[in-house]
């Protein structure tokens, strides 16, 4: 388990308290007694003072309403309902009575990140237990006022119900004097409801926010207006580091009727590196009056870097035996390559990838009584909360950032660095900013998913049996520059490494042989932020992977469904654990046999069409959700355009919690993928991104969204995460599609036509 997760996860030494306060009953998590000496006292005490540091809690008030309070961004994919789907089964609530509430980053909401699909798998245990342990208090409670033995009494649908009797959740609130501190131990002796008798989980159900997103009251970072604010638009430098401003000529722009002037922002924190923040009364006013300004720069040290220079630098890394770090090191692939009689080596590339979320990112910043107040969309609070404060000058605990609704999120809101420029701006004027990019800004200034190269080696001995494969994966590295203090080290704890830049290559086939090394891209690195964008690392090392794959397949001469399932047989490593991989590869290839009955494999096609395969394993290892997609496109030889026709995909997450949510999430993973495959990317061309806006930068069009066939294996497995595995297997299965139609072997993400036509040539 990684760093981030094992944060996340920690609970299993903490307390939970069920207390009347006030006019209603609060659960929250609390450290244990034993982690902090003060902590001590009733649960209501506790409560009513807040000596409580919960990661999920919630309440019931007077009426019988529970409201559950959601720690996570909220940006389409529901994750409001699915939790509060967990905590309603156990708490045995009326689903009709149940509300969700986005919080801010005050401390007492815990620790604050939505990504990697982590929020429904490392909330499920934690929150059922708390449902269930609310659960235990509310029916003893209720059982006290009906004068019966709990053991006699029943509860479902925010009643406790005594032979004809029933008393609510709201008569419970209003007359219990309820006061229960659960130990740690006794928290864990409840243990997630039998499926037989859930009402909510894996059941149908309308999100709770759909009403709010489609009558119009639901409230984006971006429709924020605070009292007397000012708008701003940031300049952004031609380099992402090293800029600094000369000289700044506004005399055009002051003929702009509402333009107020500009700011050289000076950030503490080096996050923003030659910025000018344009002042107006309205946005128009800021962005004509910026378009006017000039602004004269000492250039920073990329401002001359390409993508082929970054793509050459990686390829020049891969092939250096030395680079990087060690993540799998199975077997000795060194002594493998001296006796292997054969060989295959490919270079697999991706493009750099932009995130372009239909929000541009945008912040709104006030200060109240010597606080920073943050208004914005954001995915990863407890990051970038201590770096504006460092922006800022200021204690951590005078920055308050409140969360709203993101119109689109995908990794790129895990960086919050766009608050800083609207903190900055704020702090300087000592009035309210409203600051917004422009779809351009957003581009070039976007944490994008850099550029990649993989090397791949397979070796063979005399008799033609695989012996191992050789990997090395060179790109930026988000991590590094984001939160360095998660990087663990490598096997040989020579190095440190970005686990969220490799995983996808530590798959769950056996191999006796099997070399994983993760290098950074030191000129990426410098050149730009690297950002975190759905699917993370297996977006682009799957893509080498299950490529790789059926190259070995087709040089073996073997089918290429059928190769991989012996390579699934779930020994060693790859046995897999409880809860989150029981039954390890196993799984993987029951997906397998499912998809190939699906999809008819082996079947006969017309010209020019084929079927191409892929697996994923989901985002990590720690983390597995068990996938394969299987494409079927049609390719014109002639002019080399790829069309796809269909895509199938099996998915096992295990306990499919919200069904809607689910198929939803792996809908639009699934259409990301074919986007990234045929279409998206761009190219750094004098250190900066030269595609900026969505009339060169082309990602999917509807006419061209093919027939989707998505089903789930049926289990009551842990659930594990469905937010980005959807996308991971698209990819190469259109490549292995490809080159199953006409022969044409392509490396390189997105697919062009001049590539198809080059392999066709090849």
């Amino acid at each position: 388990m990684n760093p981030l997760q094992f944060k996340q996860l920690n609970t299993s030494r903490r307390q939970f308290l069920v207390g009347s306060v006030g006019a209603g009953l609060l659960m929250a998590f609390a450290p244990a007694v034993n982690a902090l000496s003060t902590l001590t006292g009733s649960a209501s005490q506790r409560l009513d003072a807040k000596l409580f540091s919960p990661t999920v809690w919630f309440e019931i008030d007077s009426n019988g309403l529970i409201i559950v309070n959601i720690a996570k961004a909220e940006m389409g994919q529901h994750v409001g309902t699915a939790l509060a789907r967990i905590v309603a089964d156990e708490l045995g609530a009326d689903w009709q009575q149940v509300q969700i509430r986005h919080v801010d980053t005050d401390p007492k909401w815990g620790y604050m990140v939505t990504g990697g699909s982590w929020s429904v798998f490392q909330s499920y245990l934690p929150m059922s237990q708390a449902g269930a342990a609310g659960r235990s208090v509310l029916l003893s409670a209720g059982a006290k006022l009906l004068g019966a033995n709990p053991q006699e009494c029943s509860l479902e649908n925010s009643q406790v119900t005594w032979k004809n009797k029933t008393v609510s959740f709201a008569q419970i609130v209003q007359k219990g004097d309820i006061d229960k501190v659960f130990s740690a131990d006794e928290l864990a002796t409840f243990s997630p409801k039998n499926p037989n008798k859930r009402q909510y989980i894996a059941k149908s159900a309308m999100a709770l926010d759909i009403p709010a997103k489609t009558n119009g009251s639901a409230k984006y970072g971006i429709d924020v207006e605070l009292k007397n604010m000012v708008y701003a638009r940031p300049i952004v430098p031609p380099t992402r580091y090293g800029c600094v401003v000369k000289k700044v000529d506004d005399s055009a722009a002051k003929k702009v009727k509402g333009y107020l002037g500009y700011q050289i922002l000076q950030d503490k924190s080096h996050t923003l590196q030659g910025w000018v923040s344009v002042i107006a009364e309205h946005y128009y006013a800021a962005v004509k009056a910026s378009n006017l300004i000039k602004v004269d720069y000492e250039l920073g040290e990329t401002a001359t870097v390409s993508e082929a220079d970054i793509i050459q630098q990686g390829t020049v890394l891969c092939a250096d035996p030395t680079s990087g770090a060690l993540v799998v090191n199975e077997g000795d692939i060194k002594a493998v390559a001296g006796q292997a009689e054969q060989s295959i080596q490919a270079n697999y590339h991706t493009a750099t990838a932009l995130h372009f979320t239909m929000e541009p990112v945008n912040a709104s910043v006030e200060f109240v009584d010597g606080i920073c107040h943050v208004h914005t969309g954001n995915q990863w609070q407890s990051l970038f909360l201590p770096v504006v404060a460092q922006a800022l000058g200021l204690a951590e605990d005078k920055v308050l950032i409140h969360q709203y609704y993101l119109g689109g999120g995908f990794g790129r809101r895990l960086a919050g660095d766009y608050m800083i420029p609207a903190a900055l701006t704020a702090q300087a004027l000592g009035k309210p900013v409203k600051l917004v990019f422009t779809r351009e800004d957003d581009a070039r200034f976007d944490c994008v998913r850099s550029a990649s190269v993989q090397q791949m080696q397979a070796y063979w001995d005399k008799n033609g049996r695989l012996l191992g494969i050789d990997h090395a994966a060179a790109a930026g590295w988000p991590t590094l520059t984001m939160a360095p203090g998660f990087l663990p080290d490598d096997l040989d704890k020579k190095a440190k490494y970005d686990p969220f830049s490799i995983s996808g290559a530590d798959h769950w086939y056996t191999l006796k042989n099997h070399r994983v090394r993760a290098i950074n891209n030191p000129l990426a690195q410098q050149t730009f932020v690297p950002g975190w964008l759905r699917a993370v690392g297996p977006g682009w090392t799957a893509w080498a992977v299950e490529s790789f794959m059926d190259e070995i397949a087709h040089h073996m001469q073997q089918d290429p469904l059928a190769f991989r399932m012996a390579l699934l047989d779930a020994s060693g490593k790859n046995a897999g654990k409880a809860p989150e991989a029981v039954g390890g590869a196993n799984r993987l290839a029951s997906v397998l046999q499912a998809i190939k009955a699906k999809v008819n494999w082996g079947q006969t096609l017309a010209k020019h069409q084929g079927m191409g395969l892929a697996v994923s394993s989901g985002q990590e290892r720690t983390m597995p959700t068990w996938g394969a997609c299987v494409a079927h496109v049609e390719v014109n030889p002639n002019t080399g355009v790829v069309k796809v026709l269909k895509l199938t995909s099996v998915m096992d997450c295990g306990t499919v919690v919200h069904p809607d949510g689910a198929l939803a999430q792996t809908e639009s993973a699934m259409l990301w993928g074919l986007s990234l495959a045929l279409h998206e990317g761009t190219a750094f061309a004098d250190g900066q991104v030269k595609d900026t806006n969505l009339n060169t930068y082309k990602p999917l069009r509807m006419n061209a969204v093919p027939e989707l066939d998505i089903s789930f294996i049926q289990n009551n497995e842990f659930p594990t995460g469905l937010g980005e595995p959807g996308l991971i297997a698209v990819a190469p299965a259109i490549a292995n599609a490809v080159f199953n139609a006409v022969g044409a072997r392509v490396r390189s993400l997105p697919i062009q036509p001049d590539a198809v036509l080059a392999a066709l040539k090849a």
